[in-house]
């Protein structure tokens, strides 16, 4: 039961490291490890430490819970999808006051949306 948790715990690596645009080798370089021993996480032939996910995930800029849940998220991921997870870890990379800004922009835009869309289901009905 190990091996297959292994071989999800690879397939959701790739799965996110794939998204990110990012090779074996770079995010092993983040990591500070051989590009063989990250390749073996990855292809499931080891199980890494829980620190050591711990790490791959915050290299990676997701939590562990999206981690393990990186089937569901990257089910269908295409170009638009990789495009806006890109974005959202870059928006994550700002500071405190940088991402009060484009949340603060983000949510009036969302209001908007909603109050247009609410009058419009008024006007129809």
């Amino acid at each position: 039961m190990t091996y297959r948790l292994s071989m999800k715990l690879g397939e959701a690596l790739k799965k996110v490291r794939e998204a990110k645009n990012l090779s074996q080798k770079e995010l092993a370089g983040l990591l500070g490890m051989a590009q063989a021993q990250y390749s073996r996480i990855e292809s499931g032939k080891t199980d890494p430490s829980f620190s050591a996910v711990v790490k791959i995930a915050k290299a990676l800029g997701v939590t562990l819970s999206e981690l393990f849940s990186a089937d569901e998220i990257f089910k269908d991921v295409n170009a638009y999808d990789k495009t806006l997870l890109e974005k959202l870890r870059l928006i994550d990379s700002l500071d405190e006051v940088e991402k009060k800004s484009i949340y603060n922009i983000v949510d009036s835009l969302i209001a908007k949306k909603k109050l247009k869309d609410n009058l419009s289901n008024l006007v129809a009905s």
